[in-house]
């Protein structure tokens, strides 16, 4: 579920020793399965493991995830990077804003889940995003851009050579293209 690179785990080991002894860490997310989504790690002292909790147990130390977060954390990684600027705990979790869907579901799941998990948080660097809102019976994904994206001067490019490669590339046998709804207007919201 969790993978927690030896790095944060080392990193733990040091914070836990000067807390309350048999205290672990708690891994969680807060609106989980939303766009405000936002994941978390906390000290866990052993009165505050509950009896749902998932005990997930490493060399160094344990990390305890409540069942409501569980499935919005699969495929989570905790690392302890160092670099010229210094160190820093990196929380990567691909599932918080959506539960990650299996490989037999409907192929409108499928798409929206690459869109939340992968192609939505890049382009939230842009303050845009982009929302599913059907797949035609020929084929294509019919998409509506928001945000920074709506009246951006690369909309063609990021639709054709970005969003529509990748859900081609995952998608081949089912999906033929993407076509955007949107009614694009510049305004100050449109990233240059």
């Amino acid at each position: 579920m969790i993978i927690i690179t030896d790095a944060a785990q080392a990193h733990f080991a040091k914070l836990l020793a000067n807390q309350e002894p048999n205290t672990q860490i708690r891994v969680f997310v807060i609106n989980p399965g939303t766009p405000n989504a936002e994941c978390g790690v906390s000290y866990c002292p052993p009165d505050a493991v509950e009896p749902n909790d998932t005990e997930i147990k490493f060399e160094k130390l344990s990390a305890y995830v409540d069942d409501i977060s569980a499935p919005f954390l699969e495929d989570a990684e905790i690392d302890f990077v160092t670099d010229q600027l210094g160190s820093q705990l990196t929380l990567k979790a691909p599932n918080a804003k959506m539960r990650k869907v299996d490989a037999d579901a409907p192929l409108i799941e499928r798409v929206e889940y690459v869109l939340q998990s992968q192609i939505n948080p890049q382009l939230a660097g842009h303050g845009g995003r982009v929302s599913l809102m059907e797949i035609t019976e020929d084929g294509y994904a019919i998409l509506q851009f928001g945000g920074g994206c709506n009246g951006c001067s690369m909309i063609d490019v990021t639709l054709k050579d970005g969003i529509e490669k990748e859900l081609l590339n995952l998608f081949p046998d089912e999906l033929k293209g993407v076509k955007d709804l949107t009614e694009h207007q510049r305004g100050e919201h449109s990233y240059y």
